[in-house]
């Protein structure tokens, strides 16, 4: 039984980091393409935007409501501490999401979409906000006392970090969005998500090295972790990839290449998410509470572990069948003018 209460925890904090990936990949996308929107130069271009997204940005939201659930199954002291430390990142985060929902629907019946196309890109800028400052309140450190209840202010998560982890967040959501519309476009509106993509691409770069610079300086805790040895030779490695894959999504974007652009954006991703695990495990409320002491009970875990396992496959297979199906270019009655 001892073993199993070590195990667990270890093994839901990487169930968790599974769901919090595949929702920033794919609902990432998804809010990129709505930012994307407001530059939109007419109608038809936003129209053609939208629609790529019309069949599935509802389905990448059920990964959020996924990754919420488990952490309140899985552990239940930090679900209820960071909700309340992170109040407010949180709720700008719904707000946006609930604009974006509801203008999805209205604008397509409306006949003056003006508001509807702003409530849009505006409510996917706002999701992306609150998603990067509870991220970056979060890797940042929650003031706790010794039973793991919130002790601090409303505006403890507002920071130089928590903003510039926002900033950058919302620059990888514009990247991974145009070098989707890239995939689901072409002509020249193809040609501009080329262009915004590149733009992009530079922009993250430059927020992730300001971040790897910026956290070892301002927080003891994270430099201890990122120079200690053998830890510091894969913490070295992985700015060196980040910085090898952008030069391959460059590259690719140079030669109007339309699939790998994603695949290296995915990667890119992917890589961040591993950096971010390996610099927060064991904690899952940095640097106070651990995934131990956070814990449910290990029967509640078994369960809950047996019910992912049945549900995991179906949302993955339907995920893959709905992009299965609407795969292809999405195009306009006047395309590109």
């Amino acid at each position: 039984m001892e073993t199993l209460s070590y195990l667990l925890p270890q093994v839901w904090f990487v169930i968790l980091g599974i769901f919090l990936l595949l929702y920033v990949m794919l609902d990432g996308f998804d809010l990129g393409v709505g930012i994307l929107s407001i530059t939109a130069s007419n109608e038809e271009r936003r129209s053609i935007l939208m629609t790529s997204l019309g069949n599935i940005w509802d389905a990448n939201e059920t990964w959020l409501v996924l990754m919420g659930g488990a952490l309140f199954g899985a552990f239940p002291l930090a679900y209820a501490t960071i909700l309340n430390a992170l109040y407010i990142p949180v709720i700008l985060m719904l707000f946006g999401l609930i604009f974006r929902a509801v203008a999805f629907e209205f604008r397509e019946y409306s006949n003056r979409k003006l508001f509807w196309n702003i409530a849009f890109g505006a409510g996917s800028f706002m999701a992306a906000l609150g998603q990067g400052l509870a991220l970056g309140g979060v890797l940042e450190g929650i003031a706790v006392d010794e039973a793991g209840h919130f002790i601090g202010g409303p505006w403890d998560w507002l920071s130089f970090q928590s903003v510039l982890t926002a900033l950058t967040l919302i620059q990888g959501y514009v990247l991974i969005g145009s070098t989707y519309l890239i995939l689901k476009t072409e002509g020249e509106l193809q040609k501009t998500h080329y262009g915004t993509a590149k733009i992009a691409a530079f922009t993250t770069l430059i927020g992730a090295i300001l971040i790897t610079i910026a956290t070892p300086i301002f927080y003891q805790s994270a430099r201890a972790r990122l120079f200690a040895q053998p830890q510091v030779y894969v913490f070295a490695l992985i700015p060196i990839l980040g910085v090898l894959l952008i030069g391959l999504l460059i590259r690719s974007l140079n030669r109007s290449q339309e699939v790998t652009p994603f695949i290296w954006t995915i990667l890119i991703f992917l890589l961040s998410f591993i950096g971010l695990g390996m610099i927060a495990f064991p904690y899952i409320i940095p640097t106070e509470i651990t995934i131990y002491e956070a814990a449910a009970a290990p029967s509640s875990l078994v369960f809950m572990l047996i019910f992912v396992g049945i549900l995991i496959p179906i949302m993955v297979f339907y995920n893959i069948y709905q992009y299965v199906v609407f795969r292809g270019k999405v195009v306009g009655s006047s395309y590109g003018e």
